[in-house]
């Protein structure tokens, strides 16, 4: 039976699109669940380390450069074995990576385990972005936002887990053991669902292609989720710092503006397919820049705990959409492999993912928190311009 519906996706005659689109939801669950179970025990490892919070950060920068050194390695090996090939491995192996972050027992050490916890990682996040586009296109209707908002619920799920095995005082690696059977049962399960693309072998023409300067469109398509990237970033690290310092929140109340923000981001991952069908991915991704820049602005203007906190649910809901909505532009692109594709957008993307942060950092030094996040709020004037000049994403 196994062995038919196999066959059958290969040849793609898919009878039960709902089963694929439920088996590349759950692996979108999967990496989601492990990024969040790390986070989750984040403080513990910290602790028991014994790093101080500049010796600690710098060790934490290793996960990104293992990322962002795969990436045009990952769309290479999508293209060329095909992602459910390479999700079959990749994923395996980023939960064994997880489980070498619970064995570390210096800081050196815990670096090498996030390098190549990003390392693996990042042929996840294209393989299965990959998946995402080839589900959508056997719907042949927008559905890309609303796996990741499976990855957001897997965050919030890999949350509740870590809270529970720290009040159970179960120690990080055998939590990370966990999860990795959780994974396991999910990839062993679902595997023989997943969309099956054929593989593209690299004649000299498709080699030259690899090393090429980036298409402009995706070039352009990477700039967007750059400026939605970087809004999110700085929401994820100084959501908490801007509600304790700017706002001056009740201690009990400081988590308020990132959990809202978190909420709302997961929401509109959950409806944005809906919103594309009515308004069209151009016009809401115009709104999702509006809303990204009108949000910062508010809590810039009006720096206090209510209007701050609608202020980042509107940050929220205008991050959700953008990147999902972008990577699945690029994997309809045609004239690129979706695999190349998608590394080439998400490595622009993903370079405002590192540089939002610290960017937040360097003008707050220089004049203050809240101006800081009005220039963040200008990125998202920057997608409502930009995106009125890209044709592919029009429906």
């Amino acid at each position: 039976m196994t062995e038919n519906r196999t066959i059958t996706a290969q040849e793609g005659i898919l009878p039960d699109k709902k089963r694929i689109r439920m088996a590349v939801a759950l692996v979108y669950f999967s990496m989601g669940l492990c990024f969040s179970s790390w986070a989750s025990r984040i403080p513990d490892i910290k602790t028991a380390l014994h790093l101080n919070d500049a010796l600690f950060g710098s060790i934490l920068f290793a996960l990104p450069v293992g990322q962002f050194l795969m990436m045009p390695f990952s769309g290479k090996l999508v293209t060329r074995f095909g992602s459910h090939k390479v999700l079959l491995f990749a994923l395996p192996a980023y939960t064994i990576c997880l489980s070498n972050v619970g064995l570390v027992q210096a800081g050196w050490q815990l670096a090498i385990a996030l390098f190549l916890f990003g390392l693996t990682g990042n042929m996840c996040n294209i393989s299965i972005n990959t998946q995402g586009i080839g589900a959508e296109r056997l719907y042949e209707r927008p559905i890309m936002a609303s796996f990741h908002g499976g990855w957001s619920l897997a965050g919030f799920t890999g949350a509740l887990i870590g809270l529970a095995m720290i009040n159970l005082k179960v120690p990080p690696y055998w939590h990370f053991v966990t999860v990795i059977l959780i994974v396991w049962t999910i990839v062993w399960i679902n595997y023989p669902f997943l969309v099956r693309s054929k593989p593209v072998i690299p004649s000299g023409e498709t080699q030259r292609k690899f090393f090429n300067k980036p298409d402009s469109v995706l070039l352009q398509l990477g700039i967007i989720g750059f400026c939605s990237m970087a809004s999110e970033g700085a929401m994820f690290d100084w959501s908490g710092i801007y509600f304790k310092d700017v706002v001056q929140a009740p201690h009990s109340l400081i988590i308020l503006g990132y959990t809202s923000f978190m909420i709302m981001m997961a929401t509109g991952r959950f409806v944005a397919d809906y919103f594309i069908m009515k308004i069209g991915r151009k016009r809401l991704l115009q709104i999702c820049g509006t809303m990204i820049s009108t949000g910062l602005f508010t809590a810039v203007i009006f720096p206090y705990l209510i209007p701050c906190t609608v202020a980042f649910m509107l940050v929220g809901l205008g991050v959700s959409s953008i990147v999902p909505t972008v990577y699945s532009a690029a994997g309809r692109h045609g004239k690129v492999p979706a695999g190349i594709a998608l590394a080439t957008v998400s490595s622009v993307s993903f370079l405002g993912f590192l540089m939002g942060p610290p960017l937040i950092g360097y003008i707050s030094a220089a004049a203050g928190l809240r101006y800081s996040f009005a220039v963040i709020g200008i990125f998202g004037i920057g997608i409502t311009l930009l995106v009125s000049r890209i044709k592919l994403l029009n429906n």
